[in-house]
């Protein structure tokens, strides 16, 4: 029997249109009608990464939109993942698998080589499916990188999907948007396009009449809609650490994450914007350490060594000092947690140049990368909280030192991370434990801040259902599934 399944693609103008945010919101819409639907992303580039149940990782929107779809994670659903690990080169993840790092000269030539992985993943999903739906990454408008490409039109033509194309009112232009991207592609391209929508308008939609007719008239493409800001986007994962600002409290509990230079992994921030009694501020750059702060967290990183070097760059070392003769918090999550030890070796160079750093010294461990990476979803127990945890450990290394003595948690059968013997220095490889409403709750009151008994994870389901409904009402929901084939 033929295969039914049907497939569509979002692709944008740009980085940033709301495309990962469409694509969730459609996921949820077409589950809503009855359909089994599954997104894809043939490549991804971030080091937000979520651990799939086939014991993989992939990009953490794409496991928002499987959360959207209701579906676990699984690898199929973003078979290349890029993770920047300096300037000019990523760590290349196929199927959920580390296979090398390059620089993005050497990726080039390397893409072709990947398309046949994309496909397959694909291809499986649409086995398994009534509709996939597809997000492209950056702008088909590169042309430039049109050769070998996987990401856009080169996957959107190797495997026949239509394209419905996204511009960003927000960001101006955007008529020049899609008008200009319309120019610039090949024949072959441009016939893979169905039609085009504008996102993240501000105000009344209906001020756009004209500049919307203008678009139709130009390109010839059908108009699926303009679909307002989505105001409520801040109460889902994000997808960029910048997103975490977005959250509206200003609860008297000051909580600051540093945003380092290879930030990993922030989804532990996620949970924490939620909470209304909790003020969460990611300190950029050049920025010096609030005062007020009462609690640090230091995020994980895909660079340890590299972002210790950044940190202190940032003065960020000398703060975190003064912080904790305060009296303040300290909390270090995975390479954080890394950095909080005496020493972080790298002997064989698997991330940068072989050698040894100083680690800023609040913990009496030490760090030894090597090994294999630990890639894979837990159930652990806080020690001190007696509670039960759910996460996630993604890391290279192993820590050991006397402040392991006094582990944060237990994970099968063995001891997790170390506390300071004044108790106010933790650090963890466990990602995740934030989504737990107890532990959430138990661990803000320790450290006197002000807890709701929100439940995180209704609050997410909730959001999902209100982005579906938000495009509903201003899309043609309808008419954009009717382009799948």
């Amino acid at each position: 029997m033929p295969n039914k399944s049907r497939a569509l693609m979002i692709q944008g103008t740009g980085s940033n249109v709301g495309k990962s945010m469409l694509v969730a919101g459609l996921c949820r819409a077409a589950r809503r009608r009855g359909l089994s639907v599954a997104p894809f992303k043939p490549q991804n580039m971030s080091n937000n990464a979520a651990v799939t149940m086939d014991g993989g990782e992939i990009g953490r929107a794409q496991a928002l939109q499987a959360r959207a779809a209701g579906l676990a994670a699984h690898t199929d659903m973003n078979p290349v993942l890029l993770k920047p690990e300096s300037d000019v080169g990523s760590q290349v993840v196929v199927c959920g698998k580390r296979l090398t790092t390059v620089r993005a000269r050497e990726y080039a030539a390397l893409k072709p080589q990947l398309l046949d992985a994309v496909l397959a993943s694909f291809n499986r999903l649409r086995a398994a499916h009534d509709l996939v739906i597809v997000e492209g990454a950056g702008s088909p408008a590169e042309v430039n990188l049109r050769k070998g490409d996987i990401a856009n039109m080169g996957f959107a033509v190797a495997a026949n999907v239509p394209v419905i194309l996204c511009g960003d009112i927000d960001r101006g232009g955007v008529i020049a948007q899609i008008i200009g991207t319309q120019a610039v592609l090949s024949d072959e391209d441009r016939a893979q396009i169905a039609g085009f929508m504008i996102n993240k308008f501000r105000g009344d939609p209906r001020l756009f009449d004209d500049g919307y007719d203008m678009i139709a008239d130009q390109t010839g493409w059908r108009g699926f809609g303009v679909a307002p800001w989505f105001s409520d986007a801040w109460r889902l994962p994000a997808e960029d650490a910048l997103d975490i600002a977005a959250a509206p409290h200003k609860g008297a509990f000051h909580v600051v994450c540093l945003r380092l230079s290879r930030i990993a992994n922030f989804d532990d921030l996620d949970p924490l914007a939620a909470e209304p009694g909790l003020r969460v501020t990611m300190l950029n750059p050049g920025e010096a350490l609030p005062a007020d702060a009462d609690l640090v967290i230091i995020p994980g990183s895909k660079s340890t060594r590299g972002d210790l070097a950044f940190m202190r760059a940032q003065g960020w070392d000398i703060d975190l000092l003064a912080h904790h003769r305060r009296g303040g918090r300290i909390l270090g999550i995975c390479g954080g947690y890394q950095m909080l030890g005496k020493t972080v070796a790298d002997p064989d160079g698997i991330e940068g140049a072989p050698g040894e750093t100083p680690g800023l010294g609040l913990l009496d461990v030490k760090t030894v990368m090597g090994g294999d990476k630990t890639l894979r979803a837990v159930q652990a127990h806080h020690i001190e909280l007696d509670i039960p945890l759910t996460g996630y450990e993604i890391h290279i290394g192993q820590t050991t030192g006397p402040d392991c003595a006094r582990p944060f948690a237990r994970i099968g059968d063995h001891l997790d991370g170390a506390i300071s013997k004044d108790g106010r220095v933790m650090g963890s490889y466990l990602h995740g434990c934030f989504t737990q409403n107890a532990f959430r709750g138990s661990f803000l009151a320790g450290l006197g801040a002000a807890v709701s008994g929100i439940d995180y994870d209704a609050q997410v389901d909730t959001t999902l259902d209100a982005l579906a409904d938000h495009i509903e009402t201003h899309l043609d929901v309808s008419g954009i599934l009717n382009t799948a084939r």
